[in-house]
């Protein structure tokens, strides 16, 4: 018979249909580049000759 749930023995548990698409768009996000603003204040709060006060 054709039963979508797992057989008491089996420790697959089926994906919900929108993980594989939540999946896709989680890589999606982190294959984007990183904003050169974001990449400049990543730079000054790593700059040793920063006392923290701008």
């Amino acid at each position: 018979m054709g039963s979508d749930k797992p057989k008491s023995g089996d420790k697959t548990v089926p994906k919900p249909d929108w993980a594989d698409g939540l999946k896709d768009l989680y890589d999606s996000i982190v294959d984007e580049p990183l904003p050169d603003s974001f990449k400049d204040l990543l730079d000054k709060l790593d700059d040793p000759s920063s006392d923290g006060n701008s």
